[in-house]
């Protein structure tokens, strides 16, 4: 089937978001007379949301009451500081122009809340140019259940076998493979040192947003 549309991931994919992610931790760290961790600390574990970056941050037991304040306190301080140092990928602008000249559509299917994804989107002039934006907050059940891939599809009225879904994180391309869609996987993200995209199952991997376009050029020369 011809591919009608690409969906993204966001952090991590589409947007990397890790330089906000990290100076709310340093400032959190900062406030309370402690000095700075790496930044790499951070942004390998990005991907685990919240609960990872704080514990990856200060040194707290998971089961206290100090790690939920602290958690509570991150997201507080994040959804003021969400869209500040946020940016595509290198190469992403590029590869979003080529699919709008495609006349594809291209939109976000994301495990990120709406309350946050939604200003980064609006931030970055990218809200009016997606055509979908899909968070936890639209459906029952997140990534990697096919849930948000279904919704995305079924609201840009397409059969999922047209769409090409991307993503940097394993749950990603379950969710997609699910759905009944091709997958992409990039190795440019917030992956675990530990993790191997190559393991993921995805029709195909990629290094830079840039390589997808040999993917969208194949996809489209079919009937």
């Amino acid at each position: 089937m011809r591919l009608r549309a690409v969906l993204f991931d966001m952090d991590g994919t589409l947007l990397d978001t890790a330089p906000d992610f990290i100076a709310v931790a340093q400032a959190m760290r900062m406030a309370r007379g402690l000095a700075a961790v790496a930044d790499k600390q951070i942004r390998d574990v990005v991907s685990g949301g919240a609960r990872a970056m704080v514990l990856a941050a200060f040194d707290v037991d998971p089961m206290s009451d100090e790690f939920e304040t602290l958690r509570l306190e991150f997201l507080e301080r994040y959804q003021e500081h969400c869209a500040i140092a946020s940016h595509l990928y290198d190469g992403m602008e590029q590869l979003l122009a080529d699919i709008e000249q495609a006349n594809l559509l291209w939109g976000v299917v994301t495990n990120k809340p709406l309350r946050f994804a939604e200003p980064i989107m609006q931030q970055l002039n990218l809200a009016a140019r997606s055509a979908v934006l899909i968070c936890p907050d639209h459906v029952s059940k997140s990534k990697p259940d096919p849930e948000p891939m279904v919704l995305a599809c079924s609201k840009l009225g397409l059969d999922p076998a047209s769409v090409l879904f991307v993503g940097d994180d394993l749950r990603d391309i379950e969710s997609g493979r699910a759905a009944g869609s091709k997958t992409a996987a990039v190795r440019y993200g917030y992956i675990h040192p530990e993790d191997n995209p190559d393991h993921w199952g995805a029709d195909v991997v990629v290094d830079h947003p840039l390589e997808l376009r040999a993917v969208l050029d194949r996809a489209l020369c079919r009937c």
